[in-house]
């Protein structure tokens, strides 16, 4: 009997298991068609994993065949580079099939198409049914436990893995020998004959020396020589699947997300919880009634299943924008935005009206912004990003909102210095902690928010400059170079002399500009408490803005609700400082 063996057959290692259980008779002649060794070695070369197992079951066959009595043959005609191109068209399954028919041979193949094109034909073929392996049966799940994050396997090293909680992940052994590269090559091939089966998972990139697989909520990268210096595997999963009410974030940054489609950057440092924070975005959006796509490579997102995710079109994100521009979506979650085109991406379809919610790696929430600049031009920043959310140890550390405005510089005095200035605003405080704009031919980033030590010295000298002048009074130090003072209304007068002369003397000593401003109506509120939350009671002061004050220190500005409270969780930074300030034994007011 002849027996002619198509590329599938041998990248799944099936021949040789046939051979070893006695399939063939002996005298039997297996021929490999050549065009079949070009399409594995096209494969290799390229780095793919599933040439280099192919061609090592050839090898394995060649030994095989050798002590079984069986014949091995190479026949037909090697294919032309063009044919190796066109091999997802058929072109090589063509070849290998005319083999089959010229040698009067039985075709086997584990390719149901190639398998039911041969039978068209008339060529005799054997279909070999590849055999299921499922995601969680497979080896490297079984280094997976409840609090594993990652799974590192590297060549002639020991395992390792990364757990615990999201912020507290140690690496620690999990295995006493080194791995070997035979265990990593077999595990690789599980991992890839997994992810072709399983409709959940996906072979998402393969390139020379590395391969991108998603097998269901891991994540795994397999590196091999020459990309890498030993073959590797690591294996990431989420450890958590959290909703957006287990991050504490507040009320107001959840009306923000569905009050307009906005441009929003995730930022934080590499497994910090940025992309587990955007899915929780994304389900909490969905639930709202907005329609959510994603854009991913890999496809790694843990979102619900009427989400649908895309990866690159032709291996290109902007062709998969083109494509989401006609779907319409109203958000869309665009994961690891890292280089040049994936902010031109993003821009492109923020500035047409598409919600986008980008993730992306800084190691503080000002570098997000930082990274757009000469990617995006800088008056565009605000209309394409309008928030940033930092997140560190899975925690929401930093909310930014940005303004686009017309004004003098932080640190500039004269008129004509007046300029376009993105304002970066913390969420919670409103304070300006940074003004971007440009200077001659530089960018500048310049912070806004001043040192408690400088601000303290600055603080005391206005004092000393006003005190004889006015009886009561509170100083806020914007900069360096700029103060508020505000005074009883009835003052006012006295600190600004005639014609203002004396608050402009004050200005030239201190050198320094200064604004006077009456005082504000002080309003004593009396503190609750609750399990979870400082309730602070505000009658007559419904659905107005205040700002939260203990002693002479500001603490937060909140918006009193329709029953007259405010309600600050405990845990949040606004609660810890009541707390503070209650035992201090400082009283608590609020100022409109």
């Amino acid at each position: 009997m002849k027996y002619v063996v198509d590329t599938s057959v041998l990248i799944d290692g099936r021949i040789s298991q046939m051979l070893e259980r006695g399939d063939f008779e002996e005298g039997s002649v297996i021929i490999i068609p050549e065009a079949a060794m070009a399409e594995l070695e096209a494969q290799a070369n390229r780095g793919k994993l599933t040439g280099i197992q192919g061609l090592e079951e050839v090898a394995k066959v060649r030994d095989l065949c050798k002590t079984k009595g069986i014949s091995l043959l190479f026949l037909g005609n090697r294919p032309s580079p063009e044919q190796i191109k066109l091999a997802k068209a058929g072109e090589i399954d063509a070849m290998i099939r005319k083999v089959a028919e010229d040698e009067n041979a039985t075709l086997i193949t584990s390719d149901r198409v190639q398998y039911t094109v041969a039978v068209a034909k008339g060529i005799e073929a054997i279909y070999v049914k590849q055999e299921r392996i499922r995601p969680e049966d497979t080896i490297i799940m079984s280094f997976f436990t409840e609090d594993t994050a990652s799974v590192h396997l590297r060549e002639g090293v020991k395992p390792y893995a990364k757990r615990g909680k999201i912020g507290q992940l140690k690496l620690v052994e999990i295995g006493e020998n080194p791995m070997t590269l035979q265990e990593l090559q077999e595990i690789a091939h599980e991992i890839l004959e997994a992810a072709r089966q399983d409709e959940e998972s996906t072979v998402e990139i393969e390139r020379e020396g590395v391969t991108v697989v998603q097998l269901r909520e891991l994540r795994i990268a397999i590196a091999e020589r020459p990309f890498s210096d030993r073959m590797e595997i690591t294996a990431v999963r989420p450890v958590a699947k959290l909703s957006i009410e287990d991050y504490k974030v507040s009320e107001e940054l959840k009306r923000r997300f569905v009050e307009k489609q906005r441009g929003i950057l995730i930022a934080g440092p590499p497994g910090a919880g940025k992309s587990t924070f955007a899915a929780s975005v994304a389900n909490y959006l969905m639930e709202k009634g907005f329609m959510v796509k994603t854009m991913e490579s890999p496809r790694d997102l843990m979102v619900r299943d009427e989400i649908t995710q895309y990866a690159p079109l032709e291996g290109d994100m902007r062709l998969t924008a083109d494509v989401l521009l006609l779907v319409r979506p109203d958000y869309t979650i665009y994961d690891e935005v890292r280089k040049s085109e994936d902010f031109q991406v993003f821009a492109d379809m923020r500035l047409a009206g598409v919600g986008m919610i980008g993730v992306t790696h800084a190691t503080r929430a000002i570098d997000a912004i930082q990274r757009m600049i000469g990617r995006v031009e800088l008056g565009v920043i605000p209309q394409v990003v309008d928030t940033v959310i930092f997140i560190d140890a899975g925690r929401v550390e930093k909310v930014y909102e940005l303004k686009f405005t017309v004004k003098v510089p932080h640190g500039m005095f004269e008129a004509d210095l007046a300029r376009p200035v993105i304002e970066v605003i913390d969420f919670e405080t409103k304070e300006v902690e940074y003004e971007i704009y440009t200077y001659g031919e530089q960018v500048v980033v310049m912070p806004v928010k001043m040192e408690k030590e400088e601000e303290e010295k600055l603080k005391k000298k206005v004092e000393k400059a006003i005190s004889s002048f006015v009886s009561d009074y509170e100083i806020d130090i914007l900069s360096n170079s700029r103060a508020v003072i505000r005074v009883p209304p009835d003052e006012i007068p006295s600190l600004l002399g005639k014609k203002g002369r004396r608050i402009k003397k004050i200005e030239d000593s201190l050198k320094m500009g200064i604004e006077v401003q009456p005082m504000e109506e002080k309003i004593p509120v009396t503190v609750e408490e609750t399990k979870k939350h400082w309730i602070l009671h505000v009658e007559g002061m419904e659905g107005r803005r205040v700002s939260v004050y203990a002693g002479d220190e500001y603490l937060f500005t909140a918006s009193v609700g329709r029953k007259g409270v405010i309600k600050v969780r405990k845990d949040r930074e606004a609660g810890k400082a009541i707390k503070q300030a209650l035992m201090r034994g400082e009283s608590i007011y609020v100022r409109f």
